[in-house]
């Protein structure tokens, strides 16, 4: 889709058009402004509507549903009624959803070093003898090492 702005022209991808790269894809399901943030209030179990609007200050109930809803049809959230009079929901992340949670951690941790207003270390996990942040290295499950870039495969794309 191309928005022309008075003499210039920009090129804006739509939702469900980000390509079929493995970044594509996930971006697909969760590349939105709300979507993993709704994630990390589930991460400490299921939750109610009302608990997820207080957990999430500045959402609007409508997209809240929203989300919600697009993460079901992509089986990272569960909904289990909890009340038949008046119906009402509860909402639990999926065991692929909680695989998010590895992912979370990273771009928290990118974010904390990059803006220190954040609040400190939040959720950074960090070595129990020294309190150093870890850090995130490539592990080869079949040889059990960890590999430098150059052991990678020159393969960049995401």
């Amino acid at each position: 889709m191309v928005l022309m702005a008075g003499r210039s022209a920009r090129t804006i991808q739509v939702a469900g058009a980000v390509g079929r790269s493995p970044l594509g894809a996930a971006l697909d399901r969760v590349g939105d402004r709300w979507s993993l943030l709704v994630v990390e209030a589930l991460l400490d179990g299921p939750r109610r509507f009302n608990d997820l609007l207080d957990a999430l200050p500045g959402i609007a109930p409508n997209i809240l549903v929203a989300r919600l809803r697009r993460m079901e049809r992509h089986a990272l959230v569960v909904v289990r009624p909890y009340s038949e009079r008046p119906p009402r929901m509860d909402y639990a992340l999926t065991a692929e959803g909680r695989d998010l949670a590895s992912v979370l951690r990273l771009l928290a941790g990118w974010g904390e070093r990059r803006d220190p207003s954040t609040g400190g270390p939040g959720d950074t996990p960090r070595h129990v003898t020294c309190g150093t942040p870890l850090e995130v290295r490539w592990f080869c499950p079949t040889c059990g090492l960890l590999a430098s870039a150059a052991d990678a495969a020159e393969d960049r794309s995401l």
